[in-house]
């Protein structure tokens, strides 16, 4: 089991792809009646949350029950409690009576280590499928006394990060899961517990956060070389080339030119941004279209396009992207790139 960090620390975990289930288990909650009840009560319970990326943790959304050791503890108190009531024993009415004291004390203090939280989602960037998506969570705690033990984990795993938030401070978790296609996914619902101090009791609370993550296509891990040469009907590359040039091998900058072409050295002496413009510089404008993959499977013509594109940025070229009711036109930079990427997530 993870220990406790101090508040300055980031605590990590990593649900991976224990979100979604796995076939076993979806198996046995089909033939056993109470995990199907279990299951169809959690959904129902989940889905009366509201979907928020801020929250504070009241009375109204915080829940306590014992844990076994709890329970254990309870069933002990009624043994002695009999045992003395028979005997007559005046230390075992003091004993009885401290134990349930102190147990009672402790539900207090459990319910009250979770109450007053304050949990602030951190916006996750933009991932590519079968990679971990990260997002981080603030733990904000504005009373005057230390919040310690407190879990954090994606509801249904068991990857806890823990950590302690001091007094009028915060702390940062971090959470990971796996999302199963690329897309726009909804973050997974969160859930925090603690069984401070005395652990007979469970406080938890869950958190269905508002924010959503944009999953890109996975690149082919080994594609083809960049396509060249065609027209402009969709079926081949489009290229189009265009002389261009000046004696001292510079030009004014131009809105699209790549970063990787304008002269850093001499915009910072003259203040103006230029570009490199050699004597015979070619510009390549490459139309990229799921037809020049030359696959069948549409999941893998959109890796194949996804590792052009990073390609295509790489080398600096202008690129532009026709996709079935959508085009985007030819440009470069990392604003492109990123709209060329989403628009094969959402194809």
């Amino acid at each position: 089991m993870n220990r406790p960090q101090s508040a300055s620390g980031i605590a990590h975990a990593i649900g991976g792809t224990q979100w979604f289930g796995t076939t076993s288990r979806k198996v046995a909650r089909a033939w056993n009646p109470f995990a199907l009840v279990r299951t169809r009560f959690h959904q129902w319970f989940q889905s009366r949350l509201p979907l928020t990326d801020r929250l504070t943790l009241t009375q109204r959304n915080v829940y306590i029950l014992p844990t076994g050791a709890g329970w254990m503890l309870g069933i002990t108190l009624l043994v002695l409690l009999v045992a003395s009531i028979n005997y007559q024993l005046n230390l075992g009415y003091l004993l009885t009576f401290l134990l349930a004291g102190c147990a009672v004390v402790a539900m207090h203090v459990s319910h009250a280590n979770l109450r007053g939280l304050t949990m602030h989602l951190v916006a996750p960037n933009a991932v590519y499928a079968r990679a971990n998506a990260l997002f981080f969570i603030n733990l904000q705690n504005e009373k005057k006394r230390s919040r310690y033990a407190i879990a954090v984990a994606l509801d249904g795993t068991q990857h806890w990060a823990w950590t302690n938030v001091l007094p009028q401070a915060s702390a940062q978790v971090q959470l990971g899961f796996k999302p199963a296609q690329r897309g726009l996914h909804r973050l997974p619902t969160v859930t925090l517990k603690t069984v401070f101090p005395l652990g007979t009791f469970q406080v938890w609370a869950l958190w269905r956060p508002h924010a959503q993550v944009m999953v890109y296509p996975a690149p082919e891990p080994h594609p083809p070389p960049l396509p060249t040469g065609g027209s402009e009907d969709g079926s081949h590359a489009s290229t189009s080339q265009t002389l261009q040039g000046e004696p001292d091998g510079v030009r004014p900058y131009r809105r699209g030119d790549s970063l990787k072409h304008i002269v850093w050295k001499k915009a910072a002496k003259t203040g103006e941004l230029v570009s490199r413009d050699h004597v015979a510089w070619q510009s390549h404008t490459l139309w990229l279209t799921p037809q020049l993959t030359q696959l069948a499977n549409p999941e893998a013509q959109l890796s194949r396009l996804c590792a052009w594109v990073q390609m295509a940025e790489a080398t600096g070229q202008r690129y532009g992207l026709r996709l079935p009711g959508q085009e985007l036109t030819p440009g470069n930079g990392p604003s492109h790139q990123q709209r060329c990427l989403q628009a094969l997530a959402l194809a």
